[in-house]
C-alpha cells in the first residue's frame, strides 16, 4: 500500500510524510507506538475464554480531536516511540508469544501502510493471531478495501450521528457520513460475526458506542441505524465508561458524568428494538483507573 501523499483518512491532507511533512494527525513516516500490553478489559470475545487478554498495540497520533479523549497524551500530544516496520513485526510476534488472544491494533488508521507491511513480515515468520482493527471509524472506504485479507475483526467506535456533535467534540463535521460508509464496507468485507465454540470472535464487526452525557437520544438513533443496517449480524458494545477529563470543561454537557438513567435508557432502547448481540457495562467502568499508563512498555527490544 503506497501513500506518497497522505490520503489515508477522510481529511485528505495530501502531505508527503516521507519528506517530514505532517498533516492533521501529526504522524510521520514511521509508526509511533506508545504501549504494548496484554489488555484484559476489552470485550469478552476479544480477550480469550480464559481472559488472558487482547494483545494491544497503542499507536500514537489520531485523525480526530475528541475533547474527552482519555488517551490524549498519545493521540493529541504524540507521545510514543518511532519503530521500523521490522520492529513492528517483531512486536506482533512477541504479543503472540505472550499468549494474546488477538492482536488489537489501537488507533491504527494513519499507520496503515506500515502496519500492513509489518503484518506481512510477521506472517512470514509464523504469526497467526486474529487481527483486530480498533479505530475511531473515521476512515475511507478505499482504506478498508486495502485491509482486506489482513484484518479479521473490525472494532470501530461509532461516536456520533449529528454533525453538530462531531464538529464540536472531534473537529470532524463529516464524521457520520464517513464512519457509516466505512462500517458498511467493513461488514461487506467480513460478513456476519463469527465466533469459535469458546465464544472468541474470529471474524466480523464489533461496533462500540460510548454513551455521552446529554446525548442519549443521539445514542438511540445510532442504535436504530445499526439495527436497520445490520440487525444481529454484528456485535455491539454499549459503553458506560465516560469519564469527564481532558478539555470537557469547555464543552457542556460533557463536563459531567453520565447518569445511570441516561445509560440505562439507551440500554432499554437497544432491547426494545430487538438487539440481542449487545454488550453492556457496569457503572464502575467509568474511572480514570482504567486509563493505561503510556510509558512505552513493550515497544523497545527487551
Amino acid at each position: 500500500m503506497e501513500q506518497t501523499y497522505c490520503h489515508l483518512c477522510p481529511r485528505h491532507c495530501n502531505v508527503n510524510r516521507t519528506s517530514g511533512e505532517t498533516g492533521f494527525c501529526g504522524a510521520g513516516a514511521r509508526a509511533r507506538v506508545a504501549l504494548v500490553s496484554l489488555h484484559r478489559w476489552e470485550e469478552p470475545c476479544l480477550v480469550g475464554a480464559d481472559g488472558r487478554g487482547a494483545g494491544t498495540v497503542f499507536f500514537s497520533h489520531c485523525n480526530l480531536r475528541c475533547c474527552f479523549c482519555q488517551n490524549h497524551e498519545i493521540s493529541h500530544d504524540g507521545r510514543g516511540i518511532d519503530v521500523t516496520d521490522e520492529r513492528l513485526a517483531e512486536i506482533f510476534l512477541e504479543q503472540q508469544a505472550r499468549g494474546a488472544a488477538t492482536l488489537d491494533l489501537v488507533t491504527p488508521t494513519h499507520f496503515a501502510p506500515q502496519i500492513l507491511h509489518a503484518l506481512a513480515l510477521a506472517k512470514a515468520r509464523g504469526f497467526k493471531l486474529p487481527v483486530v482493527w480498533n479505530s475511531g471509524a473515521y476512515e475511507t472506504t478505499a482504506l478498508i478495501d486495502a485491509l482486506a485479507g489482513s484484518v479479521d475483526i473490525y472494532l470501530p467506535d461509532l461516536k456520533y450521528m449529528d454533525e453538530a456533535s462531531a464538529r464540536e467534540y472531534s473537529a470532524a463535521p463529516d464524521y457520520f457520513a464517513a464512519a457509516s460508509a466505512a462500517i458498511e464496507r467493513m461488514f461487506a468485507q467480513t460478513g456476519p460475526a463469527q465466533f469459535a465454540p469458546d465464544g472468541q470472535m474470529t471474524r466480523g464487526v464489533l461496533v462500540r458506542h460510548l454513551v455521552l452525557p446529554g446525548h442519549r437520544h443521539e445514542s438511540m438513533r445510532i442504535l436504530d441505524w445499526l439495527w436497520e443496517q445490520f440487525g444481529d449480524a454484528i456485535q455491539v458494545s454499549l459503553m458506560n465508561q465516560y469519564t469527564p477529563m481532558y478539555r470537557v470543561a469547555e464543552h457542556r454537557p460533557l463536563h459531567r458524568r453520565l447518569t445511570t438513567f441516561e445509560y440505562e435508557n439507551v440500554v432499554e432502547h437497544a432491547l426494545d428494538i430487538g438487539m440481542t448481540h449487545c454488550y453492556t457495562q457496569e457503572r464502575r467502568a467509568a474511572s480514570e483507573e482504567y486509563v493505561p499508563n503510556f510509558d512505552g512498555s513493550g515497544v523497545t527490544t527487551q
